[in-house]
């Protein structure tokens, strides 16, 4: 009897030290995720590449598949293919800007930090449109969920307006948190954000968000993203010709950026 308990105290503690061994493991390969995103985030801004780097797959994670079993709802005002693309500016515009991003891509933030008001400026005379592609890969690279339901809230932002959600749009990348944080995995705290928004947090939007309406749509974006072999955000692209997002260490000027959008759409 006394060899059975000591058997059993033995293997109960060799239990414990492999649970904790994988721990560890797990712990030093997030780490790894974490150390090769911050230093890319390093090269992005010295180099001019695309921070985030798809190396995930389609529905890859249990909250993608779980979303993709659900309910599909199309937020009004979606465009493209299964109403996948986000169309802001004139519909009938005869060029068309092409947005890819991630909503916890950092070097997305920078761009959007240095330009996103001109990439809705460069819309207002009616010559080009802007299409954004959004992805939720960065929820598989780095762990959590904050990309896809950043994207989800951004589909419930849609359905209340296309200027709504671009004003909500800006107001998550303004308030990105780190990207070794999960902070918009947090449905209040992109609740507390849309308030930000004026005449965003209706009943409808403040339910769709807390009931997660739109992931299921969220997630056929995201799919949609890692089907344009588009492999790094952020990517913007004016009638499928590259643009040139970053000089040297600095994000482009708005009016670098404005005369290559410019050059490519023919408008100067």
């Amino acid at each position: 009897m006394a060899q059975d308990k000591n058997k059993k105290r033995v293997s109960a503690r060799e239990r414990i030290q492999e649970a904790q061994r994988r721990e560890q493991q797990a712990a030093r390969r997030r780490q790894r995720i974490v150390v090769s995103v911050s230093a890319v985030v390093v090269l992005a801004l010295a180099g001019g590449v695309a921070l985030a780097i798809n190396t995930g797959s389609k529905n890859d994670d249990k909250g993608a598949a779980a979303a993709s079993a659900a309910p599909l709802v199309v937020p009004a005002n979606a465009t493209g293919p299964d109403g996948t693309v986000i169309t802001y500016g004139k519909a009938d515009a005869p060029h068309t800007m092409e947005v890819y991003e991630d909503f916890r891509c950092p070097v997305c933030k920078h761009f959007e930090a240095a330009n996103g008001q001109t990439v809705k400026e460069i819309t207002q005379d009616g010559q080009i449109k802007v299409e954004y592609h959004l992805a939720a890969f960065l929820d598989k690279n780095l762990g959590g969920k904050g990309s896809r339901t950043a994207l989800a809230a951004a589909g419930a932002a849609l359905n209340e307006g296309v200027d709504k959600f671009k004003a909500f749009h800006d107001v998550l990348y303004a308030n990105q948190p780190d990207e070794r944080e999960d902070g918009f995995g947090d449905v209040n705290h992109l609740l507390d954000l849309a308030g930000q928004v004026p005449g965003l947090k209706t009943d409808a939007f403040v339910k769709a968000v807390t009931d997660r309406t739109y992931a299921p749509w969220a997630a056929k974006v995201a799919d949609a993203f890692n089907s344009s072999q588009v492999t790094g955000t952020p990517t913007v692209k004016v009638d499928g010709k590259p643009i040139n997002l970053f000089t040297g260490n600095a994000p482009a000027s708005p009016e670098q950026f404005t005369a290559q959008v410019k050059q490519v759409a023919g408008l100067q």
